[in-house]
């Protein structure tokens, strides 16, 4: 068959590229080998946020006895697995997201396509289920996979929802909180799933190679969920790497490379995540197979005819910046004004709590830039909403300055809400609202987000 665009990979980005390209009236083939919708909507964003909200009603009330009387809780996981099941995943089956898709006018297709050169006239090549396609266009929207660090006797431990081992993928399937698990990784799906499954009774050893938890955050916003991680019982190494794994114990043994060991009834494994792309077919097209991330224009183009939006483009691995370029690409090819942006004041949360809000540039790679920097701060304890919210006010906004400019270039905010409250400082970033006009407005009192005008006034000095 012969199409106006092929697409490789439906998940997020890739499922609204197809959905608007085809619903234009073009022929689109969408090829994905497992879930239309991808990692968010299955094994990552929808189902490990019904796991942090649980969790945080169980938080919420043992602060109770701080705040308001009495309560007791007993955790049961059961409404959580229940709810990922048939809320979530309608148990991992996506006959819903490919209707959607079919009834826009596109074609699924499952299977892994690979690329496969050019043919004479030019148009694109991609195979799939023993068959060949062609198309005007290729997007190439295969997304990343949890990767498995090279330690010694991991790759001797089974992995599956009932074994050893467990990535985002397996634990999101768990119909119980295991008694104990040691977590690699100390990222944002690290330690919002180590937090999540300590609330539920989990005793849980969280192990991060780098200086500090949630890394490349601002050190401050990893220091802080450390801090709040000790509270609540979790056990942090940071700095220190793993040596190996091996059956043991409660189930694994983790050895450090400071020669400690950890022990859980299930080990997690968060230690990033690999592009999928060395067996798609790149060199046929010209790109490198061994890239990490393809490079693209404002357009999404990485070479003649070929495109890529997604975690592949290495811009974020978010589904907001997949179905943003998405909407660029879909644009660009129905020849709409295309709403590129650029990438100054890419937005992300991790939601732990407190959840940290980040946009922008931090302190550090500001100055790595050249900028000249001011930074401005304030403490959620110190401002009168969080003073008044009491247990849970951890945490700080924290803005960035171009001084030359009198604009920020980056934000974090860490505490209650923090991914929602990051939205004022998003669009300052984004439109380079100045600083002193930040300065002019009315900040509703008593609010969390007049921390921003408190910050905004510590820049001054």
């Amino acid at each position: 068959m012969d199409y106006d665009l092929i697409v490789l990979g439906l998940g997020p980005g890739g499922e609204e590229l197809t959905g608007k390209v085809a619903a234009a009236g073009r022929s689109v083939l969408g090829i994905d080998p497992h879930l239309v919708g991808g990692e968010c909507p299955y094994y990552g964003c929808i189902p490990s946020k019904m796991i942090l909200r649980a969790a945080g009603t169980l938080a919420e009330s043992r602060r109770v006895n701080q705040l308001s009387g009495h309560a007791s809780d007993s955790p049961d996981f059961g409404p959580v697995a229940t709810r990922i099941r048939d809320e979530a995943t309608d148990d991992w089956n996506d006959k819903v997201a490919v209707e959607r898709l079919e009834g826009k006018g596109a074609t699924i297709q499952r299977g892994a396509g690979r690329l496969a050169g050019r043919g004479d006239e030019g148009r694109l090549r991609v195979e799939v289920g023993g068959e060949t396609h062609t198309a005007a266009a290729v997007c190439v929207a295969t997304g990343t996979a949890p990767a498995m660090p090279p330690i010694d006797g991991l790759d001797g431990l089974p992995r599956g929802v009932d074994d050893l081992v467990w990535t985002n993928r397996e634990i999101v399937k768990a119909r119980a909180a295991p008694r104990s698990m040691v977590v690699i990784g100390g990222g944002a799906i690290g330690c919002e799933l180590s937090q999540g499954f300590a609330r539920f009774g989990t005793a849980v050893t969280v192990i991060e190679g780098a200086p500090h938890l949630l890394m490349p955050e601002e050190p401050e916003a990893g220091a802080v969920v450390a801090d709040v991680f000790a509270r609540e019982g979790i056990t942090v190494h940071q700095g220190v790497g793993v040596q190996s794994v091996a059956r043991g114990g409660d189930g694994v043994i983790v050895t450090l490379a400071d020669g400690s060991t950890a022990t859980g009834e299930k080990l997690l494994v968060a230690a990033g995540r690999r592009p999928n792309l060395s067996h798609i077919g790149l060199e046929t097209v010209g790109l490198d197979p061994n890239a990490r991330s393809l490079d693209v224009d404002e357009h999404m183009r990485a070479a003649d005819g070929v495109f890529a939006i997604g975690d592949v483009t290495g811009k974020g691995a978010f589904t907001h910046v997949a179905v943003w370029q998405a909407r660029v690409l879909a644009a660009h090819i129905l020849g709409q004004q295309e709403p590129y942006g650029g990438y100054h004041a890419v937005a992300w949360a991790t939601f732990t709590d407190p959840e940290v809000g980040r946009v922008g540039l931090t302190e550090q790679q500001a100055r790595d830039k050249g900028l000249s920097v001011r930074v401005g701060r304030q403490q959620f304890a110190s401002n009168s909403r969080g003073w008044i919210h009491g247990p849970g006010n951890d945490g700080f906004v924290k803005i960035i300055e171009d001084v030359d400019r009198g604009i920020l270039v980056g934000a974090t905010v860490v505490g209650p809400y923090g991914g929602e409250l990051l939205g004022m400082l998003t669009l300052a970033v984004h439109a380079e609202v100045p600083v002193a006009s930040m300065a002019t407005m009315h900040y509703a009192f008593p609010t969390l987000h007049r921390a921003v005008l408190e910050a905004v006034l510590d820049l001054a000095g």
